[in-house]
């Protein structure tokens, strides 16, 4: 059976950034996806099973003349996130930004978890950070320029007891040291590792009911929207914030901290 290409939007010779979205589809990342495109990033984005996500945020890219580069690739797989890598700079030459927003999880007690689910959580919350990232970085190395963002969970730096998700939390934790020690090694070649964790985000993968309750303990009064994290993303990766560095934002409304 042939295999379907993956789809593309044909990219210009105009000279600007490239973006690697890890998870850049749905969500937080199709936000991302757009405004970039919209600011003149050129756009490549992963995503591991959702192509009816893909085909959609390419139709949309495409309708607004936008480019983008968009790859199925179940990055959890060291391989595939080394040919991801290798894809995207063959395509666009080079990778200015790498932004982290996959992020699998489940609900279930400590001790119901299974040794499939425990490591399905670092597989795709935190490995991939450190695949994509000491890959991308190398380019950025040689430029001496570079962003790379990952997502975390509003609450991870509180190293509190969490026993429904409790290897979600910790991968997410793992996150902000891995993000800290990125920061540490990067810094002099110009390149900023930060991370931002959302609290309540309205992606519609909550059901409306129990987001209107969540509402209730959150100090801003409502839901954040993917704008929200698009806002804090594009900071982190403009000029503005050259000497920020091993951060992490609480995008939460003040839940959670």
């Amino acid at each position: 059976m042939k295999r379907k290409k993956d789809p593309e939007v044909q990219r210009s010779n105009a000279e600007s950034r490239v973006a690697l979205i890890a998870g850049g589809v749905r969500g937080i990342g199709k936000a991302l996806s757009l405004a970039l495109a919209g600011r003149g990033w050129r756009i490549a984005a992963c995503y591991r099973k959702n192509r009816d996500a893909a085909e959609a945020l390419l139709s949309e890219l495409g309708a607004g003349g936008r480019r983008a580069l968009l790859v199925q690739s179940d990055v959890s797989k060291p391989e595939n996130a080394a040919t991801l890598v290798r894809r995207v700079e063959s395509e666009y030459g080079r990778i200015d930004a790498l932004i982290h927003c996959i992020g699998a999880y489940h609900r279930v007690p400590l001790m119901e978890e299974s040794v499939e689910g425990w490591h399905e959580m670092f597989d795709h919350n935190l490995h991939p950070v450190f695949y994509l990232s000491r890959l991308a970085a190398a380019g950025m190395m040689q430029r001496r320029w570079g962003r790379i963002v990952s997502f975390s969970m509003v609450n991870a730096d509180r190293q509190i007891g969490q026993p429904f998700v409790t290897a979600h939390y910790i991968a997410k934790m793992g996150v902000l040291a891995l993000t800290r020690s990125l920061a540490k090694t990067l810094a002099p070649f110009g390149i900023t590792a930060n991370s931002i964790s959302p609290g309540f985000i309205e992606t519609g993968s909550v059901p409306k009911e129990v987001m209107a309750q969540s509402m209730k303990s959150i100090p801003a009064g409502y839901i954040g929207s993917p704008d929200d994290a698009v806002g804090a993303v594009c900071y982190l990766l403009s000029d503005d914030a050259r000497y920020v560095n091993g951060t992490n934002i609480h995008l939460s409304g003040g839940w959670g901290i």
